[in-house]
């Protein structure tokens, strides 16, 4: 998988997410997902939500690992 590959699949499964993914060896990826789907929920839950946009692509083994940090807006602008 590329990189670009898995930010199209966050974004649409996260539609208004902002998405930021790096990797080079096509099974290693870090992500970056600011989105306002995440409010209210858990670290954890927000991390299944984009892992529910991969189709599988973890469990298949076609991304070997997602280093993945999730913001809400307000969170990500407090980051800046």
């Amino acid at each position: 998988m590329q990189a670009q590959q898995i930010k199209q699949m966050i974004e649409t499964g996260l539609p208004g997410s902002e998405v930021q993914v790096l990797g080079d060896d096509g099974q290693h990826f870090d992500a970056v997902v600011v989105s306002e789907a995440f409010n209210g929920k858990t670290m954890v839950q927000q991390h299944q939500l984009v892992y529910a946009t991969l189709a599988g692509r973890m469990e298949s083994g076609a991304i070997h690992a997602l280093g993945l940090k999730t913001y809400t807006p307000e969170a990500w602008s407090k980051a800046q």
